[in-house]
C-alpha cells in the first residue's frame, strides 16, 4: 500500500500541452458540434432547393369501384372495353358496378420559377454564412481554450507560491517553538505564528480547489471526462510577442463576414417575395394504364403539355408576405451595424486593457522585488532578535500577496493579448 500510495497520486496527474488542448477541442468539443451540425442543417435547406431545379416524378395506383353512370362509363373507355351495347341506353343509365385499377406515372419539370430561384440563392448565402460562423466558432473555442489553459497555469503556479509559503511559516513556527521552550519569546509570538500557519493552510486548500475546478472545465472544452487533474507542460511565463495597437477590425472577420452575407440572403429573400406574382411555367407528362385487374396493364395512354400560372390576388398573402421580409431585411442591416459598431467599441476597450496590463506587469514586479527584499531583511533581523513575530508574518505575507500579484498580472496580461489576436483576427 505505501508503494502504491505515490503511483494512484502521479497517475491521477495529467500532464497536457496547449497544443494538444487545442486538438482535443477541435475534435471533441461539444459547442463545435452543435455548430457543425448547424451548418449541416442549412446545407440540407440548401439540398431541398433543387425542386426548382429538378423533375418531380410519382407514381401511384389507384382502385376504383363505382356504379357511377358517367364515372362507369369513363372508365370502360379508359380499359378500351367499350362495346355496341354499351351504349345502350339501359346500360348507360345502369351500368352496373365497374371496377378500375389504374397505375399512373407522373413527371413535372420545372421551367420557369423566378421565386423558387431566389430562394435557392438565398439558401446558399445561408450556407456560406452558417460556414463561416462554424469557423468562428473553432477561433472562439481554440481562445476559450488558451484562456482556461493560462487559468490552469496561474491556479498550479499560486498553489506552488502557497505551498512555499506554507513552508517558511512552519519554519518559523518550529524557530519559534524552540524560543518558546527556550524562554525567549512569550505566548502570544508563538500562537501568532500557529495562526499563520491555519491561513496559510486554508489558502492552500482554496488554491487546490481551484485548480481542480479549471482542470475540469478544460476537461469539459477538450470532451474528456474529469477524472484527472490536468497540469499544463510549460509554467506561466510572460508572453514576449508584442501587438500592434493601431490595428483596427478586419471587416473581412468570419463573423462580420457572415453578418453582411445573412443581409445579402434577407435581401434575396425579399427580391423572392416580390417575384412571387411572376408567373411560373412547368412541363408535365403521364403516362398510365387503366384495367379491371390489380396491376393490370390493358390499356395505356400518355398525355404531354406546359402548364401556366399566374397567382394574380391571394388575399394579401403576398403582399404582407413582402412588408415582412422587407422589415426582416432592414433588422438584419441594422443588427449588422450594431454588432460592427459594438465590435469596435470592444476592440477599444481591450487595447486600453492591453496597456494597463502591460504597465501593472512592470508595477507588480518591481514590488515583488521590494517586498523580497523587505522579507529577507526583516527575516535577519528577526533571527538577531531585533525585529517582532507580527513584523515577519506582515513582511511573508506582503510578499506573498506581492508574487501573487504579480502572476496575475502575467496571466491578465497574456489573457489579454490572446483576446486581441482573436478580435483582430
Amino acid at each position: 500500500m505505501l508503494f502504491m500510495s505515490p503511483l494512484l497520486k502521479a497517475q491521477s496527474t495529467l500532464v497536457i500541452s496547449l497544443e494538444e488542448a487545442q486538438s482535443k477541442a477541435i475534435n471533441k468539443n461539444t459547442s463545435l458540434k452543435i455548430s457543425q451540425q448547424d451548418y449541416a442543417v442549412a446545407k440540407a435547406q440548401y439540398e431541398r432547393t433543387n425542386a426548382v431545379l429538378l423533375p418531380q416524378i410519382r407514381l401511384s395506383n389507384t382502385s376504383t369501384l363505382t356504379n357511377n353512370p358517367l364515372y362507369a362509363f369513363g372508365y370502360k373507355l379508359l380499359q378500351r372495353e367499350v362495346n355496341t351495347v354499351d351504349f345502350d341506353p339501359n346500360s348507360l343509365n345502369n351500368p352496373g358496378d365497374v371496377e378500375n385499377f389504374n397505375t399512373r406515372i407522373e413527371l413535372v419539370q420545372p421551367i420557369i420559377n423566378v421565386d423558387g430561384w431566389k430562394e435557392r440563392k438565398t439558401a446558399n448565402l445561408n450556407l456560406e454564412a452558417k460556414n463561416l460562423q462554424a469557423d468562428r466558432t473553432n477561433e472562439m473555442i481554440e481562445l476559450e481554450v488558451t484562456k482556461t489553459y493560462l487559468q490552469l497555469q496561474l491556479a498550479h503556479k499560486s498553489l506552488e507560491v502557497i505551498e512555499k509559503a506554507k513552508e517558511t511559516a512552519i519554519q518559523n513556527r518550529i524557530w519559534a517553538k524552540n524560543n518558546l521552550d527556550q524562554g525567549l519569546i512569550q505566548d502570544a509570538a508563538y500562537l501568532n505564528m500557529e495562526v499563520r500557519v491555519a491561513e496559510v493552510e486554508n489558502k492552500l486548500q482554496l488554491a487546490r480547489s481551484n485548480v481542480q475546478n479549471v482542470s475540469d472545465y478544460l476537461a469539459f472544452l477538450i470532451g474528456e471526462e474529469s477524472k484527472f487533474t490536468f497540469k499544463p507542460n510549460t509554467e506561466l511565463l510572460l508572453t514576449d510577442l508584442t501587438f500592434d495597437q493601431q490595428a483596427g477590425l478586419n471587416q473581412d472577420r468570419k463573423d462580420i463576414k457572415a453578418m453582411k452575407i445573412s443581409v445579402d440572403a434577407q435581401e434575396q429573400m425579399l427580391q423572392s417575395s416580390k417575384m412571387s406574382f411572376v408567373p411560373r411555367a412547368n412541363a408535365v407528362a403521364n403516362y398510365e394504364w387503366n384495367d379491371d385487374t390489380v396491376f393490370g396493364f390493358g390499356a395505356n395512354n400518355y398525355m404531354v403539355g406546359l402548364q401556366l400560372s399566374w397567382d394574380i390576388f391571394s388575399g394579401y398573402k403576398n403582399i404582407g408576405k413582402i412588408h415582412q421580409e422587407k422589415a426582416m431585411m432592414e433588422k438584419a442591416s441594422l443588427s449588422q451595424q450594431k454588432y460592427i459598431a459594438e465590435s469596435e467599441l470592444e476592440l477599444n476597450k481591450v487595447k486600453r486593457q492591453f496597456t494597463d496590463a502591460a504597465n501593472n506587469v512592470k508595477v507588480s514586479n518591481l514590488a515583488m522585488d521590494q517586498s523580497k527584499e523587505v522579507l529577507r531583511m526583516t527575516t535577519n533581523r528577526f533571527n538577531e532578535g531585533l525585529e517582532q513575530s507580527k513584523d515577519l508574518l506582515y513582511a511573508e505575507t506582503q510578499f506573498q500577496e506581492k508574487e501573487l500579484e504579480y502572476v496575475q498580472a502575467i496571466f491578465n496580461y497574456n489573457v489579454t493579448l490572446a483576446y486581441l489576436k482573436f478580435l483582430t483576427r
